[in-house]
């Protein structure tokens, strides 16, 4: 007899854009990326990153945004 085994995969998937904005106050790079996003009321939340890359390329990103976007984007993924 197989013992059942609990679906493990129950956490639920997070935007990015969600995600990027809850950094804010944790301070570096990342952090300010996020303050400034949370404070743009047209930012897309439920963005993933391509989401996010083409809004902030909208908006003529500078080059600390870009790295900072970059950081996130790897943090992400291992979230």
């Amino acid at each position: 007899m197989m013992a059942n085994v609990a679906d493990q995969s129950t956490a639920v998937d997070e935007a990015f854009g969600t995600w990027l904005v809850k950094q804010d106050g944790r301070g570096g790079l990342i952090g300010n990326l996020a303050t400034a996003l949370k404070a743009d009321r047209t930012f897309p939340r439920a963005a993933d990153p391509e989401g996010v890359r083409k809004f902030m390329g909208d908006r003529r990103a500078g080059g600390d945004d870009w790295e900072a976007l970059e950081d996130a984007e790897l943090e992400w993924r291992c979230y």
